[in-house]
């Protein structure tokens, strides 16, 4: 077994691929449209989604904004330099939620940012 791909719901899809290829720098590795079920897919990612596990981003269309929920999270991205990241991501207009530092009692460095629709991204550094 292993992780496919983690589903986020979108009220604007070109912005959220936009965020994900441009700001992110991931790929967008396929989108369809299901006029049947009135929604559009698109997957986005660093890799083959046959190797590595990918986002999908679904629009149902005619819907704008979501509710996040509490019981959402965050999905976690390793970087080489999450100053840099914060850096890179904040010239692009992109949200920092949380700068660039040592995480709450340790010393990993992390950043927390924000994508189009509100779902959190972890920046963590790259481990020795």
């Amino acid at each position: 077994m292993r992780i496919l791909h983690t589903m986020l719901r979108t009220g604007d899809l070109d912005r959220s691929i936009d965020f994900y290829t441009q700001t992110l720098g991931m790929k967008l590795l396929r989108r369809q449209d299901y006029p049947e079920g009135k929604f559009t897919l698109a997957f986005v990612g660093y890799g083959d989604e046959k190797r590595d596990s990918v986002i999908e981003l679904t629009y149902n269309w005619g819907v704008d904004k979501y509710e996040i929920g509490t019981g959402y999270g965050h999905i976690a991205l390793e970087v080489d330099d999450v100053y840099a990241a914060c850096d890179a991501i904040r010239q692009k207009g992109g949200k920092i939620i949380r700068d660039a530092g040592p995480m709450n009692a340790g010393t990993t460095i992390i950043a927390f940012v924000a994508d189009p629709d509100g779902y959190y991204i972890e920046l963590i550094g790259k481990r020795g």
